[in-house]
C-alpha cells in the first residue's frame, strides 16, 4: 500500500485526518493498521481510531433489535462524538488531543481512555464503515471498494443482516465517487488502487 502512504504523506497541514472507509469485509482495519508504521518511518506520528470504538450506547443502537439494517445505517455510530473527540481537535485551531475510543460496546460504557497528543504532522487514521456522507471533516478519504458479489461472499453469515445498509450507503452516498482514493479489495491479496470513481 505504498501508494496510499504516499498520498497520506503528501497532505499538507499541521495534522492530517484520514478516513479508511468501507464495509468490514473490505478490510478497513487491516489497511489502517498497515499505514501506521510506514507513516512513522517518514517522521509522521500516527494513531489509529476505530469507528467501532465510537458506537452509540446499546439502548440507542439496539432500539429496533439486534439485526436492523436501517438502525445500523442511521444510528449505530456516534459521528458527533467522532467529530468532537478526533476530527475537530485536529482541525484549524485544534488542540491536537484525540480520544482514541469513546465507547466500549462489550461493557456498554465509556472505556475512560486518556487523550493522545499528536505532534505537528501527526496523522489520525479513522477506519470503519459508513464514514462518508455524515459531514465528517476528513483531509483524505480512502474508500475500500468491493463488488456486490465480493461483499456478499466476504461478509460472515452472522453479519449479513448489515448488507442492506451497505446497499443503501452505495445508493444514497456513492462513497466511491466521493473518496479521494479508491482501493479495490475484491481480491484481498491483490488490492488495486484506482484513484477514484469521479
Amino acid at each position: 500500500m505504498a501508494e496510499v502512504v504516499e498520498r497520506v504523506d503528501a497532505v499538507q497541514g499541521r495534522w492530517v485526518r484520514v478516513a479508511v472507509d468501507g464495509a468490514p469485509a473490505a478490510g478497513t482495519g487491516d489497511l489502517a493498521e498497515r499505514l501506521v508504521s510506514p507513516l512513522r518511518e517518514r517522521g509522521r506520528e500516527a494513531v489509529r481510531v476505530r469507528a467501532e470504538d465510537y458506537l452509540r450506547p446499546a439502548s440507542i443502537r439496539l432500539e429496533h433489535g439486534h439485526h436492523d439494517p436501517d438502525s445500523y445505517y442511521l444510528s449505530w455510530f456516534d459521528t458527533a462524538g467522532l467529530a468532537r473527540e478526533v476530527l475537530q481537535p485536529l482541525g484549524p485551531n485544534g488542540t491536537g488531543q484525540v480520544l482514541p475510543a469513546l465507547w466500549d460496546p462489550a461493557a456498554d460504557r465509556s472505556p475512560r481512555m486518556n487523550r493522545i497528543a499528536l505532534p505537528d504532522r501527526g496523522v489520525a487514521i479513522v477506519d470503519g464503515p459508513l464514514l462518508q456522507g455524515a459531514g465528517l471533516d476528513f483531509d483524505l478519504v480512502v474508500h475500500l471498494w468491493l463488488s456486490e458479489a465480493a461483499l456478499h461472499r466476504s461478509t460472515p453469515e452472522d453479519q449479513r443482516w448489515t448488507l442492506p445498509a451497505f446497499e443503501r450507503y452505495a445508493d444514497e452516498v456513492d462513497p466511491a465517487s466521493l473518496a479521494d482514493l479508491v482501493v479495490r479489495t475484491d481480491h484481498p491479496d491483490r488490492p488495486a488502487v484506482i484513484d477514484s470513481f469521479h
